[in-house]
């Protein structure tokens, strides 16, 4: 592509309070990180490992509902940054402009030493104050390399309410395209606009919440000529709950998802899983439909929608069709996409009431990290014999599948110990896990079996309560 002239709409947002436009050709693939640090000078907010792991380049979106989310910044592109308001740790301040509150409490409690993870660490605990919830759960995302946890969370425990007052957008251009040099960064406004961009430019990049395909834009400093945005299509932003079940657009962050599931019934299990989906800088921004575009064998969530028996829905020029979940995983990071689709939503049907319904996730780390062995199970018991049975494995293969023997194995016989030990025997011997640096192929294959027994013993417990 020859070089595109510096046209178009300014990439422009509020930066701690004040409204900031950018020269006309910034690169709109510019990490967001990157453009602090450099020619805007807030170098407060640092780098670690620049992706998405650290927390110390730890930044939060005002929201105009009065919400604060917080985010890594090495893993936002500044095009994803147009009409909304920032605020980084240079533009926290109390009332009278001395230290905010938090920093107060910080410093009073002595979580600080060398200071090259407080800033992170005190937005992630400024956004805390408004969306509450577990501390430990705020500070999943933020690695502290000398102070201690301890006295950090102590201080999270002592943190002052600050409640947020509602920010209102940013008064800027919709800019459908906002150009760099060499570089289009399309932002649709429609699912067919979505459509006939993904039809007319199949090479571009498809940018959803950023969180796996930005790591191309802050490690490996690629430059793509052209990125197609899904942040402002409406389609893909549903989240939509009835007695059946729920549709959740391809768009939506899972910080939605998952506040949706945390009181939707039957969606417990779903809720805890995604709870350990990253940390909430990365829930804030990953998608539930990046995760299956991506097609990923570790991806976190697929287990638990195969089990479902959840179907995503696609459209394309030729219009709009609906597949199982185990149809649309084809292969290693290989999906059932055609020419000019995309992903629209997917909807995850309810549990029956009274079914069994979990989902694990084995890692190195409770929190934040790889699956290594991930199983999720649906069961419907009817008369003490197993009515319904759905197995989904992940990490143990080339993607996340069913696994076929070891539903065999249960279906329609009676749920005992005895028939739950013949399908882990089945499960272990119809996958096909590797060695590597997250675990190896005996243990993973020792794991999924002893992931189905738990079945068993959870169900025992709940009957003999």
């Amino acid at each position: 592509m020859s070089a595109t002239p510096a046209t178009g709409a300014s990439i422009a947002f509020r930066l701690n309070g004040v409204l900031r436009s950018l020269p006309v050709g910034t690169q709109p693939t510019t990490t967001l990180l990157d453009w602090l640090r450099g020619p805007t000078g807030l170098t407060g907010t640092k780098e670690g490992c620049a992706e998405g792991d650290c927390g110390a380049c730890t930044v939060v979106l005002e929201e105009p509902d009065g919400g604060r989310v917080a985010v890594n910044a090495c893993l936002v592109a500044l095009g994803q940054m147009h009409g909304r308001s920032l605020r980084t740790v240079e533009g926290l301040r109390g009332p009278d402009g001395a230290p905010h509150p938090v920093q107060h409490v910080m410093a009073a409690g002595n979580a600080t030493q060398c200071g090259f993870c407080t800033p992170g660490i005190v937005m992630s605990a400024w956004a805390h104050t408004t969306e509450g919830g577990d501390p430990h759960e705020a500070l999943a995302g933020n690695l502290c390399r000398c102070t201690g946890y301890r006295p950090i969370m102590d201080a999270f425990e002592r943190l002052p309410p600050d409640h947020a007052t509602p920010v209102e957008p940013a008064a800027v251009s919709p800019a459908a395209e906002l150009h760099g040099e060499e570089q289009v960064f399309h932002r649709p406004s429609s699912l067919p606009e979505l459509v006939a961009l993904r039809s007319a430019h199949p090479t571009a990049w498809l940018l959803a919440g950023g969180t796996d395909l930005c790591l191309r834009l802050s490690e490996h400093r690629e430059r793509p000529v052209r990125v197609v945005s899904t942040l402002n299509v409406p389609e893909l932003a549903i989240v939509e709950a009835s007695p059946a079940g729920l549709r959740i657009g391809a768009a939506v962050p899972y910080r939605r998802l998952l506040a949706c599931c945390a009181v939707e019934p039957g969606f417990e299990a779903l809720a805890e899983i995604v709870r350990r989906l990253g940390s909430r800088q990365i829930r804030a921004m990953g998608t539930l439909g990046g995760n299956l575009g991506t097609a990923s064998p570790i991806g976190d969530a697929l287990p638990p929608l195969l089990a479902l028996g959840a179907t995503v829905r696609l459209a394309g020029p030729a219009g709009e069709r609906e597949l199982a979940v185990q149809d649309f995983l084809i292969g290693y990071r290989r999906n059932a996409l055609e020419a000019g689709e995309v992903i629209r939503d997917v909807w995850l049907p309810r549990p029956p009431a009274g079914a069994l319904f979990t989902c694990d996730k084995l890692s190195r780390r409770y929190d934040q990290d790889i699956t290594a062995v991930g199983l999720s199970v649906l069961l419907v018991l009817d008369a003490g014999r197993i009515a319904t049975v759905r197995i989904a494995h992940g990490g143990v293969g080339p993607n996340a599948a069913r696994a076929a023997a070891a539903e065999a194995a249960l279906d329609g016989a009676p749920f005992t110990a005895a028939t739950v030990d013949r399908a882990a025997a089945a499960l272990m011997s119809e996958i096909a896990p590797i060695d590597d640096l997250r675990a190896s192929a005996a243990y993973r294959r020792t794991a999924a079996g002893n992931l189905l027994r738990r079945l068993w013993w959870r169900w025992s417990g709940r009957q003999a309560a």
